[in-house]
């Protein structure tokens, strides 16, 4: 099967929005959504940018706009960044980079979006405002995913035996990653049932299996 940018199971991250009225009281909320949501996407290490640039982008339609503003969050990849806009009804109050001193605790909002935003900005519509930024996620696509050498392994075996099944999409070159995970489990189960035959502990592979799953997973975030 051939690979595209080095992948071999595209990740469909489909764009997503929210409406929903801008209020203090939301933005767990909002943080746990969009948790939710990298998680599926594959995007653990984007997470806390992520929650922290829609935090502030909010507060700020909040302070500025007013509370019970309807607002929309929108997200979706732009290539291999993930994009987040605000969207809000007012087309006046425009967000500023500002440079508060030490001793404030308001004007920091954009400062810490700036900070870990590769780029951000404001588009002007006749009946609203869209406020955006754009977080690298170190993907080279939008249908990439992140990993290291377990995986690219993993990719070529789950290839093979994707082949094998016949189940390539009948849409585009990619694998989806659901029929993926019926091949992953299908090679775990054989797996165990390898070493069964050779006289070793299935049971004991799979649970040092996940201990070194879950220490290189907590090296990996960080």
């Amino acid at each position: 099967m051939a690979a595209v940018n080095g992948c071999r199971f595209g990740i469909d991250r489909k764009a997503w929005d929210l409406p929903f009225l801008a209020e203090p009281e939301e933005l767990a909320s909002l943080r746990g959504i969009m948790r939710l949501h990298l998680t599926m996407w594959g995007l653990p290490h984007v997470i806390e940018s992520a929650q922290l640039c829609v935090t502030e982008l909010v507060t700020n339609v909040i302070t500025h706009v007013g509370p019970q503003t309807p607002t929309t969050l929108a997200v979706a990849m732009n290539d291999n960044r993930l994009r987040i806009e605000v969207i809000d009804p007012d087309t006046r109050a425009l967000p500023t980079l500002l440079a508060p001193k030490a001793d404030e605790e308001s004007g920091r909002g954009m400062a810490l979006v700036e900070a870990v935003a590769e780029r951000w900005g404001v588009i002007l519509r006749a009946d609203s405002k869209v406020t955006w930024c754009e977080l690298a996620t170190g993907l080279r696509t939008a249908a990439d995913h992140v990993g290291g050498s377990r995986v690219e392994r993993a990719e070529l075996l789950l290839s093979l035996c994707c082949s094998e099944r016949k189940l390539r999409s009948t849409t585009n070159h990619f694998v989806s990653v659901g029929g993926a995970e019926e091949a992953a489990i299908d090679v775990i189960a054989d797996l165990l049932h390898w070493l069964r035959a050779h006289g070793l502990d299935p049971d004991g592979a799979l649970e040092y299996a996940q201990m070194h799953f879950e220490t290189e997973s907590g090296r990996d975030a960080d």
